[in-house]
């Protein structure tokens, strides 16, 4: 990859705006930004650099998202599945077709905002469930590693639970705090930077703080309702993003 002033520049507002997401909604939402570096990268390259990217902004993102915020009860019940997840995610990557993958998880993700929207877009409370949760655990850690997209899983579980919009945004983001840093070594035996992407990822660093910052204030302007809509709006292009990345693959 060629480190010229045109990749700096998208690489740094792809990275902005995945900071922004993390502070407004705690995580899970990363693939927004993937297709600003696609425009100047391939996707492995781009797994590559967000990669160790990841675990700076988690770690910032908790001075917002405080263990005050986190669903401890659900996270018990989410992280074991997220870890194993994440090694069945690595193998796929090697040896099967991780488009598959990406197509059965967005058309799960569209049935799951249909059925919201079908039931009156209202907030639920549900109450938790062990095999719900170790299932999205399951499926969260498996396309995080191969589509940097494990939001849809962990929303399908969190959502119907009602949660506040802190504790939903405080459990998501130690959910992949956790993830991210798990799959950091992994991504990077995969990908093995080069140089110049070590380079974009070091200017890509000071993108992080104004990005959860920004993100957060929007965070505490928005009240419950909107926050939980705005999240099953970002899951359908989080959804139609996966679609198109499966489907192209089949007919490129």
């Amino acid at each position: 990859m060629e480190l010229t002033l045109t990749t700096i520049m998208v690489a740094f507002a792809g990275v902005f705006l995945i900071c922004f997401m993390k502070g407004a909604f705690g995580g899970g939402f990363s693939i927004v930004g993937i297709p600003l570096l696609s425009c100047v990268m391939d996707p492995v390259t781009a797994g590559g650099l967000l990669a160790p990217l990841f675990i700076a902004m988690d770690l910032f993102a908790l001075l917002y998202w405080k263990p005050s915020t986190w669903s401890k009860p659900d996270l018990a019940l989410l992280l074991p599945g997220l870890v194993i997840g994440i090694g069945f995610g690595y193998l796929v990557f090697r040896l099967l077709d991780h488009r598959a993958i990406a197509i059965v998880m967005a058309v799960l993700t569209l049935i799951f905002v249909g059925l919201w929207l079908v039931a009156g877009a209202e907030i639920a409370t549900r109450p938790r469930s062990r095999p719900k949760a170790i299932t999205a655990g399951l499926a969260s850690g498996i396309t995080t590693m191969v589509a940097h997209s494990g939001g849809p899983p962990l929303a399908m579980y969190l959502l119907p639970l009602g949660l506040s919009k802190e504790i939903y945004a405080g459990t998501t983001s130690l959910f992949f705090t956790v993830g991210n840093a798990t799959k950091a070594v992994p991504w990077l035996l995969l990908v093995k930077p080069t140089a110049s992407v070590w380079t974009l990822m070091a200017i890509c660093l000071f993108a992080i703080p104004g990005g959860v910052w920004l993100g957060w204030r929007l965070h505490g302007s928005l009240d419950q309702r909107q926050i939980y809509r705005a999240c099953y709006g970002l899951l359908v292009v989080t959804a139609l993003k996966l679609l198109w990345d499966g489907a192209s693959g089949y007919l490129a």
